[in-house]
């Protein structure tokens, strides 16, 4: 049985992965401090970076659903738990990991979905928000109704979706409207950003 301070840290990592929007899950070896508080920092307000131990993050995951984050949870371990869209998070993790080669990504969970390192830069790799707001505006041809419930939309929902229009264009012969198309100076909006607390906070980790 877990202690009282490995349950309370089990706890807190559940409460983590339940609250975000995405989990990246690193190894950080060969870091500094000082770099691992830049990394922090660059995920924006509310989201967190913190080193977790395996073995509680096991039984965190397991309590969530995410048994099979387990062969990730191996070697120093520390989590980047996203609070806001995780396509924005995912380009700053990917962005420090070109700067900094000791990061290594190791897979995740984004919107419920447990996804490998593959993904994660797939992910960093969407267009921006007003581009794939453009190019949907154009392909719903005005439909004004659902444009503006996708401006409110999470960028990787905003992603699915221009996909799926793009493929379904693709399949009837047709294309969708470039960026600088008149669609994107009518429809372009500016991403909004989500109520947060302070990015510097960070589950605490209990000894073994």
């Amino acid at each position: 049985m877990p202690t009282q301070a490995k349950a309370e840290a089990i706890a807190e990592i559940t409460t983590r992965f339940q609250d975000s929007s995405a989990a990246v899950l690193t190894e950080y070896r060969g870091l500094t401090v000082a770099q691992l508080t830049q990394l922090r920092r660059s995920l924006g307000a509310g989201s967190s970076y913190a080193v977790v131990k395996n073995t509680l993050t096991k039984r965190a995951a397991d309590q969530v659903g995410h048994s099979d984050l387990a062969p990730l949870l191996n070697g120093p371990t520390a989590i980047a738990f996203i609070s806001g869209d995780p396509v924005e998070a995912a380009k700053a993790i990917r962005d420090f990991a070109k700067a900094n080669p000791a990061l290594v990504v190791k897979g995740g969970v984004v919107e419920g979905r447990t996804v490998d390192a593959a993904e994660v830069t797939r992910l960093a790799d969407v267009e921006s928000r007003e581009v794939l707001l453009a190019k949907l505006a154009g392909a719903m041809k005005g439909n004004l109704t659902k444009a503006a419930g996708l401006f409110q939309a999470p960028l990787s929902q905003v992603a699915r979706l221009a996909a799926a229009l793009q493929e379904k264009k693709e399949a009837a012969g047709e294309t969708l409207p470039a960026a600088d198309a008149p669609a994107a100076d009518e429809t372009a909006a500016a991403p909004t950003t989500p109520d947060t607390t302070d990015a510097d906070a960070a589950p605490a980790a209990s000894d073994d």
